[in-house]
């Protein structure tokens, strides 16, 4: 991974709301440990990770968004490999931010994501 790296974020249907993105696709939930689960762009395309999480681990997603390494880096937020799960698989580290910070951080990528646009949507190919 380097600066330009886009880490790929599966977007649930339920983070959907009214048409647009709500910010918790960013937001790790309590169960993360304040580690978001992301893909590596550099290692799979949009489209290989989409697949990949609804094919292989089984969850549900309308598409998928990105920000790079940069971007979290801007926003003093760790991004790293984590290669246990499965080899494409990596984090952006939330590490001591209290639940408003994260909430405002969460908000900041998705408007970068959203600028970026989807890197893949599921209906597209419908």
């Amino acid at each position: 991974m380097n600066a330009d790296t886009v880490l790929l974020r599966q977007v649930t249907p339920a983070w959907i709301q009214s048409g647009r993105v709500t910010s918790q696709v960013f937001k790790p939930t309590p169960k993360d440990q304040k580690q978001l689960s992301v893909y590596d762009g550099d290692q799979i395309t949009a489209f290989d990770s989409w697949r990949h999480y609804t094919e292989a681990l089984g969850f549900a997603s309308v598409g998928v968004l990105g920000v790079s390494v940069a971007e979290c880096r801007s926003l003093h937020l760790d991004a790293r490999p984590d290669p246990e799960p499965f080899p494409e698989h990596a984090v952006i580290g939330f590490g001591e931010l209290t639940n408003t910070q994260i909430e405002k951080k969460a908000k900041q990528l998705r408007g970068l994501a959203q600028a970026r646009g989807w890197q893949y949507q599921a209906d597209a190919d419908a």
